[in-house]
């Protein structure tokens, strides 16, 4: 009798094991979650304890034992220093704000400027302190599009001031004082000369521009969200056309470079 073959079913997967694959990405997306919740709060709350202790540490022995909390309270006032610094600070400005304070500031700056190492220092970091806390300065609010390293790539970069000094005077064009930050660290940088007219001005508050530079690009300025797409629209809009090596912002070729044609060879005008 001839034998009839039966069609072979196809093999199931194991309902089971789909069960615990399901759940363990369930559960990895969970962790995950809570750990994006969790990190900057806690990293948040860890500094700011750190800063606390450091301060009350350096601060609470300099009170006299006799006005120390311990000695009344059956516990210790977590952030004591830190009010006093606060105090001293706000007191230390009420003096220096009259005349009698300002007189004695400048007696003081005088006795510093005859030091040859200390007066340096301390012209440079008081030009920084009036620069960043004076509440009319205007030099930090802008953050522009600088070409950077090359042309055809663009960075952000941060408008200190405009430059009225020596540099201005050697130049002929109109130049801007900007700090170009590094990726993740804001904090060191370069300090650039840059014509005005080769600046693209930003929207985005000097807030958004340091979230922007930290993430690397992930983080959206505009509504602080990751970018979970990547950059695969960046990338079509910034594809640079086929057979130059050089583009400028707007896309097109840069006349200086030659052009191939198909079969290889430079275009020629007949």
């Amino acid at each position: 009798m001839p034998e009839h073959n039966t069609p072979e079913t196809p093999e199931t997967g194991d309902p089971s094991g789909q069960l615990k694959t399901g759940l363990m990405h369930r559960l990895r997306y969970y962790f995950l979650t809570g750990l994006v919740v969790a990190a900057p709060i806690g990293i948040t709350i860890y500094l700011a304890w750190m800063f606390i202790d450091t301060v009350d540490r350096n601060v609470t022995p300099l009170i006299p034992e006799a006005y120390q909390p311990e000695n009344y309270l059956p516990f210790s006032i977590p952030g004591l220093g830190l009010v006093i610094v606060v105090v001293f600070l706000t007191m230390l400005g009420a003096l220096a704000a009259n005349l009698f304070g300002r007189a004695l500031l400048r007696f003081g700056e005088r006795i510093l400027n005859r030091m040859p190492i200390i007066r340096s220092i301390y012209s440079t970091l008081k030009q920084i302190f009036e620069t960043v806390i004076s509440q009319n300065a205007t030099s930090f609010k802008d953050v522009v599009l600088v070409e950077y390293p090359r042309r055809g790539l663009w960075a952000i970069a941060f408008v200190t001031s405009e430059n009225r000094g020596e540099v201005q005077e050697k130049l002929e064009n109109e130049v801007i004082n900007v700090f170009l930050p590094t990726t993740p660290n804001p904090t060191s940088g370069f300090l650039l000369f840059v014509p005005k007219r080769d600046l693209i001005y930003l929207s985005m508050t000097p807030d958004e521009g340091v979230k922007y530079v930290i993430s690397a690009g992930l983080v959206d300025p505009k509504n602080n969200k990751v970018d979970a797409n990547g950059t695969g629209d960046l990338r079509q809009r910034a594809r640079p056309e086929k057979g130059s090596r050089i583009t400028d912002w707007t896309g097109k070729k840069d006349p200086s470079q030659p052009v191939k044609d198909k079969e290889g060879g430079d275009e020629s005008s007949s």
